[in-house]
């Protein structure tokens, strides 16, 4: 079926994907609260890089991501982590002046588990990404060969520049024929810093007037976009509702009414039972046409990135003329193996995306 756009083909161009966004580094010191904690790991992070680095590492897509780089320690070791996921950088470089700053962000969160949750925190203070601004970019230069462009409500919300540069970036892409797209990932706590949630309606309405793909739930849609619907609620019987696919559905005419420019829409459905056994699905609205991927149980590992997971999966099975179908599957299944991997990014290969998304099982591979 049509998806109500034209994808430039992929043998004229450079870039099959260009992220923008912050990059950061998630400290996580597993199933250990912070307070106790005596080491961590760390992961090379972003919304919008770690779809860039999906798409590279298991889906042997061409990508890059246009971001803030501090050279200093820890933006050299983000810098090592987006070369060894063969994504591409762009990079508005900043010098670290040895106490203050401009940092690359920290990310806190650790796994949680059974009934304790994971807990997530920040330092972005003086954070090198907050200070991009409209200009720094040479998008139209940055845009010849690129078939698709992708960024999100996290990179929004962290100034009025970014806000401003992002729909700069928008309408670029879109003046270069370039299809774009826009996680929402609203993030309360983001927002509340900037303005809360009428200055993420002032925003976010600003940048999906230019955008052809829209992923986001039922939460991202009412608190970043202003849209009415069942109330949000952390509740248990609230949570029975999170994999009725009629709650997304009935949002949609609304959504496409007030911004017929948008073409596809498509989030996750997850109904959290524990921190490590949730309900995971899938579904989208692609140009009329309502899809569903199948429901599965999983036990979770770290349900970071997860989203992105599904993200980089579904837009691979769009940019490579698969079915809306296949692309929702192809989602679903890396959004799922996603969450049995530690870390934001993906370690997973094409082949077990496409037998999971196929039918697949978890017994050994020999």
């Amino acid at each position: 079926m049509s998806l109500g756009f034209n994808i430039p083909e992929q043998g004229k161009s450079s870039l099959d994907l260009l992220s923008l966004g912050a990059l950061v580094h998630r400290l996580d010191p597993g199933i250990i609260p912070f307070r106790k904690a005596t080491k961590v790991a760390i992961h090379v992070s972003g919304g919008e890089f770690n779809v860039a680095a999906n798409l590279s590492d298991c889906f042997g897509q061409r990508t890059g991501i246009a971001s803030a780089m501090v050279n200093y320690p820890i933006g050299d070791l983000i810098n090592e982590r987006v070369r060894a996921m063969g994504v591409k950088s762009f990079y508005k470089k900043f010098e670290h002046d040895g106490v203050r700053g401009p940092n690359m962000a920290t990310v806190f969160s650790d796994q949680g588990l059974g009934v304790r949750a994971p807990v997530v925190f920040y330092n972005r203070c003086n954070e090198a990404a907050a200070l991009l601004k409209k200009g720094d970019f040479d998008w139209k230069e940055l845009f010849k060969g690129v078939r698709w462009f992708h960024s999100g409500g996290i990179f929004a919300s962290l100034s009025d520049t970014t806000a401003e540069l992002l729909i700069e970036a928008m309408q670029a892409a879109k003046a270069a024929g370039v299809i774009t797209s826009l996680d929402l990932n609203y993030r309360e706590k983001l927002w509340k810093s900037v303005g809360g949630i009428k200055r993420a309606h002032e925003v976010l309405d600003a940048v999906v007037k230019n955008v052809d793909v829209l992923i986001g739930n039922e939460e991202d849609l009412q608190k970043g976009l202003g849209f009415k619907g069942p109330e949000v609620a952390a509740s248990a019987a609230a949570a029975s509702s999170k994999l009725d696919t009629s709650v997304f559905f009935a949002m949609i005419d609304d959504v496409v009414k007030k911004y017929p420019n948008i073409k596809v829409v498509a989030t996750t459905l997850r109904e959290v039972h524990s921190t490590n056994h949730h309900t995971w699905s899938a579904v989208a609205w692609v140009n009329g046409k309502a899809v569903t991927a199948p429901t599965t149980e999983l036990k979770v590992l770290d349900r970071v990135g997860g989203g992105d997971g599904f993200a980089s999966g579904f837009l691979y099975g769009l940019l490579n003329g698969r079915t809306p179908e296949e692309a929702v599957r192809l989602g679903w299944a890396h959004g799922a193996l996603m969450t049995t991997f530690p870390g934001d990014t993906t370690m997973s290969t094409l082949e077990q995306v496409e037998a999971f998304a196929s039918g697949g099982s978890a017994r050994i591979q020999r």
